[in-house]
């Protein structure tokens, strides 16, 4: 659990709270009850990946809190539907899921990458690759165009603008003809609020929580792991800032 509040600058101090035992909604939940009233009043905000167990725990304890599904997550998903694709349509057209000299396969890394992010050559690599076998891999490209347009939703400066491009992510991706998308869409779908709240709570995410959790990982390798669990806990505190006092437990 990390503590993502914003200075007065509008910079998030990411900071350690606490790490518990078990990733799970009701070991959430049982820290959220042991923090107190007050503290749960405190939380306005909650960034968290898609996980229903911890979403349910933010509803239930912090009733006032508005969860907001985390970007990187979602864009993550995204791509991982357009590659889910090319490895069907691999499979299906050439009896593997992608070898040496494939058109899709020699391309996998630009269809997880962003437009804005292509050079010309990229672009010139992409299009002829699609334009080799258009029967067969033109779905690949349309199921890239959508992670695109969600991208675009993210990436656009304004957040009313990117609010409604992402509105429209939600009532397409459902009814796409491509599979993959469609499902990427309804799990969109179920999770609609806090999917445009992003929007609304000024870009709220998950980078600090991301940022405290690879130190975590670094420290970790470093002590060449920990046995004791009390040991772990309050040597990640120190170095996420959890630890303001010799005395805190």
């Amino acid at each position: 659990m990390v503590d993502l509040t914003k200075d007065h600058q509008g910079k998030v101090k990411a900071r350690l709270l606490d790490l518990v035992l078990g990733r799970s909604g009701r070991a959430y939940a049982d820290w959220l009850d042991e923090r107190g009233e007050t503290c749960r009043r405190g939380v306005k905000v909650a960034a968290l990946d898609p996980f229903q167990g911890y979403k349910t725990a933010i509803d239930d304890k912090p009733e006032d809190a508005v969860t907001v599904l985390d970007a990187f997550h979602i864009v993550k998903l995204g791509t991982a539907a357009v590659d889910e694709r090319r490895r069907r349509i691999q499979q299906e057209t050439l009896g593997h899921c992608g070898r040496k000299g494939d058109p899709l396969y020699g391309i996998q890394n630009l269809l997880r990458a962003g437009a804005e992010k292509l050079t010309d050559k990229q672009w010139t690599r992409l299009e002829n690759a699609i334009a080799a076998r258009p029967d067969e891999d033109l779905a690949v490209y349309i199921a890239w165009t959508c992670a695109q347009q969600l991208r675009s939703a993210y990436r656009h400066p304004n957040p009313a603008e990117g609010r409604m491009i992402a509105v429209k992510v939600l009532e397409s991706f459902p009814t796409c003809p491509i599979p993959e998308i469609a499902r990427f869409g309804h799990t969109l779908k179920r999770w609609g609020e806090a999917f445009l709240a992003y929007f609304d709570t000024g870009r709220s995410n998950n980078g600090g929580t991301e940022a405290v959790n690879g130190r975590i990982e670094l420290h970790r390798r470093v002590a060449r792991g920990l046995r004791n669990y009390d040991n772990y806990r309050l040597r990640m505190l120190l170095i996420g800032g959890g630890l303001r006092h010799p005395h805190l437990k």
